[in-house]
């Protein structure tokens, strides 16, 4: 059952956090952004949810939870009749109208925080979410949200999100680092929910993307046991991140795409099972059919693999639906700590140039992160602290403040990782 003091304090932060500076909690880019640029952050989140578009039963209507000021609904109002966008934040909602009045199909609402009563059942092809449950502070209503969205999605109709997958904390919970979910929460409640689930991607992470399809009540009961007829055949298997013929036994290149064709239609996470060289693999992803019919099939391979030329099988429901394949694993190459961004710690868009005097320093895999050190001009920096943003790639971010007396102007920014160090780079203070 909702709690209304949750509720309210959703609300009242977020209506501050909008008079504060919208853009800047929306997009977490850079302060004071002016709305070109802010709605120009939009990009990449945009690819991420059209990539689902060719799933669709129509293009009717679609809906935004958590849409703020319409950063998203503006682009993706293109695609549909109509687009919706909810928010808890009546002051969001006041700058969605204002942002959004030149776009006739676009129609942004004040909601309750936790369902979607202002709607219909079966209304919407597509709902989505993106950067808003993880600031949920209680399970529950991310789970009432969940449930609404299978009430207000057509039958076929898709659901793109994301959710918290970072691994629980004891901590409380606010409306900024809200409530984490486990894989196996969002397994459980598509199996409970007739929910076909086809995408759980980037698991223990801040940024799980889940995307599933509604489908009848009782669907998959109605499946199981039957015989499966199909002509389904793995017409190639890749590397997913490098489209190689080989994969590492190991680290974060350890994945395959399978391209299947002739895959049932009815195909799901929870009931496939890949296995390679006869051991259980993680599927996390189905994709579109392509051309010729052909549909990704992307599986992160099992711990303790060995290399060679080895046997990959596909089963469905306990059923093999193709015949086996083959790909070559080579021994993993050696694990290579390295750079890959330097940003004030406030504004994102600041590269290698700190306005607030935090600083931001994005590693891969790191094998130590207490072993992380800096200096700025031969000084140490202060008050530093690491964040797992990524444990596959490992992926740390580290958060630190400038040695006290700083000037403004260049400096000479040095990051160690244990033994090793990393160029010397400039960063320049404001």
């Amino acid at each position: 059952m909702d709690d209304p003091q949750i509720l309210d304090r959703m609300r009242a932060d977020w209506n501050n956090r909008a008079a504060e500076d919208a853009n800047y909690y929306v997009a977490f880019g850079r302060r004071d952004q002016d709305e070109d640029e802010f709605f120009a952050t939009a990009a990449a989140v945009l690819k991420a949810l059209e990539w689902d578009l060719p799933r669709l039963p129509g293009r009717d209507a679609a809906l935004e939870i958590g849409c703020g000021p319409g950063r998203l609904m503006r682009p993706l109002s293109r695609h549909f009749k109509e687009i919706h966008g909810v928010d808890v934040s009546d002051a969001m909602i006041a700058l969605a109208h204002e942002r959004l009045r030149h776009t006739p199909n676009a129609f942004p609402q004040h909601s309750s925080g936790s369902d979607l009563s202002l709607f219909p059942a079966g209304k919407f092809d597509f709902v989505y979410s993106y950067a808003v449950f993880q600031h949920i502070p209680s399970r529950e209503v991310v789970f009432q949200y969940l449930r609404e969205t299978r009430r207000v999605l057509k039958n076929r109709g898709i659901l793109r999100c994301q959710i918290n997958g970072l691994p629980p904390t004891a901590k409380q919970y606010d409306t900024w680092s809200g409530v984490r979910i486990t894989p196996r929460e969002i397994t459980q409640f598509t199996l409970e929910n007739d929910f076909q689930l086809l995408a759980l991607e980037l698991i223990n992470t801040q940024y799980m993307w889940v995307t599933l399809r509604k489908r009848p009540a009782g669907w998959i009961q109605s499946l199981a046991g039957r015989r499966i007829e199909t002509a389904a055949s793995i017409r190639n298997v890749s590397n997913a991140l490098t489209s190689e013929a080989v994969a590492p036994s190991s680290g974060p290149m350890a994945a395959l795409s399978l391209w299947i064709e002739n895959l049932p239609d009815e195909c799901d996470l929870n009931h496939m099972a890949v296995t390679v060289d006869g051991i259980p693999g993680r599927p996390e992803y189905i994709g579109v059919p392509g051309n010729g019919s052909a549909q990704q099939v992307n599986v992160w391979l099992p711990e303790g693999i060995r290399t060679g030329m080895v046997p990959v099988d596909v089963k469905w429901l306990g059923q093999t639906i193709c015949p086996t394949a083959w790909v070559r694993i080579i021994p993993p190459g050696p694990s290579v700590p390295r750079l890959t961004t330097v940003t004030d710690g406030v504004n994102l868009l600041l590269d290698h140039r700190t306005a607030s005097g935090a600083v931001k320093v994005t590693l891969l895999e790191v094998s130590d992160p207490d072993a992380f050190h800096a200096t700025v001009d031969g000084q140490d920096v202060l008050e530093t602290d690491s964040f797992c943003a990524d444990p596959v790639n490992r992926c740390y971010e580290f958060n630190f403040r400038m040695p006290s007396g700083t000037a403004p102007g260049p400096h000479e920014l040095r990051v160690a990782l244990g033994k090793r160090a990393f160029l010397p780079m400039t960063i320049e203070v404001a």
